[in-house]
C-alpha cells in the first residue's frame, strides 16, 4: 500500500512517501525541502534533505525531548 502526504509551510515543504509492501532501500522516506520567497529575509537557495523513516523518528525523538525541557533562566552578570 502506498502512502504520500505533503505538507507546507511559508519556508519549507514536508512530504512523507511510504510503501508498506516493499522492502526496498529507498522506499520509505521523508523530505524537508526549502521553499524560495524572493521578499523574504530567510530566502535561500532550494535544498532538500531527505531521510528514511527509521532516521526521522530518530530526529523526532531528538527534537520532542530537546524542545520539552525546561530552559533555565540567564544568568545576569
Amino acid at each position: 500500500m502506498n502512502y504520500e502526504k505533503t505538507i507546507n509551510t511559508k519556508r519549507f515543504t514536508f512530504g512523507v512517501t511510504r510503501n508498506t509492501t516493499s522492502k526496498q532501500a529507498g522506499s520509505n522516506i521523508v523530505t524537508i525541502a526549502t521553499r524560495q520567497d524572493e521578499g523574504s529575509f530567510y530566502s535561500t537557495p532550494t535544498t532538500q534533505l531527505s531521510m528514511t523513516v527509521k532516521e526521522a523518528r530518530a530526529l523526532s525523538g531528538f527534537l520532542n525531548a530537546s524542545l520539552a525541557a525546561p530552559v533555565a533562566d540567564p544568568v545576569v552578570s
